[in-house]
């Protein structure tokens, strides 16, 4: 069943080492790669599969890309009804398109965009491939929040683009400067632009992916021994639980999310 227009509907990790990244991500969430074969000497495109639905995918970055470079990453696509009105409505906005609409034979259609502030975020326009087939339970993405160098203009540009509600707490309070934003969709928060107090104004802007995990340090503990590197370890963030964030042995940078 397709996910509604404007909702976190596929997570997808380009990276330099694709067996690498299986067997990090395999044991720490669980996850059963499946690889599709991309042809040309591209590798494979793998989709992670968990209980039988799909959370994500992986795929080796290409030449061209790792001479342009672009690091090891994970990517939230966000689903669309039309990927070329959206392209265009983005544009107007202030994006720039790093790919423009491009048809993946037999699944979707999709665009990739950097936002006017920086940070990258693709489209889809799902046909016979819909995004993720599980959701709510450990191993699965649950957050998706956006550091910003300029949270007020980045929230007026998504808000514009895709219709998200942007509120200040788990409320319909108006927004008040510096505080970090959470955004609404289909009545639910489904991520968060942090303050531009709140980052290392060294990072590149960026959209991080948050995963469910049962218990946030058991997780961080393993995915240390995997190999990973830990920029944050095992913060409480009050009633919202306990996080970790987290580079997987080849870079990409993700978060983890234990709920209380």
């Amino acid at each position: 069943m397709p996910l509604t227009p404007g909702s976190f509907c596929w997570f997808e990790l380009g990276t330099t080492d694709a067996d690498g990244a299986k067997a990090f991500y395999g044991p720490l969430f669980g996850w059963s790669p499946v690889d599709i074969p991309m042809g040309h000497d591209a590798g494979a495109y793998t989709i992670f599969k968990l209980d039988g639905g799909d959370t994500g995918a992986a795929y080796p970055l290409t030449k061209e890309q790792r001479s342009m470079g672009v690091p090891p990453n994970w990517l939230a696509y966000v689903a669309v009804t039309n990927v070329e009105e959206m392209v265009k409505r983005a544009r107007t906005l202030g994006a720039t398109i790093l790919q423009d609409a491009l048809e993946v034979p037999g699944q979707g259609r999709l665009a990739v965009l950097q936002d006017p502030t920086g940070a990258v975020l693709a489209l889809w326009q799902a046909s016979g491939h819909t995004g993720v087939g599980v959701s709510d339970v450990p191993g699965t993405a649950c957050w998706v929040e956006l550091s910003s160098p300029d949270q007020e203009q980045a929230a007026q540009f998504y808000a514009q683009l895709f219709g998200w509600g942007i509120d200040t707490g788990k409320s319909t309070n108006p927004d008040a400067s510096g505080d970090y934003l959470h955004i609404q969709h289909d009545g639910k928060f489904v991520g968060g632009i942090v303050p531009a107090s709140a980052r290392d104004a060294n990072t590149p802007p960026h959209w991080l992916i948050y995963f469910k995990v049962a218990d946030c340090a058991a997780a961080t503990t393993q995915a240390l021994g995997l190999g990973a590197q830990a920029y944050v370890q095992n913060m409480s963030i009050g009633k919202d639980g306990v996080i970790s964030v987290l580079a997987d042995p080849q870079g990409a940078v993700f978060a983890l999310h234990q709920a209380n």
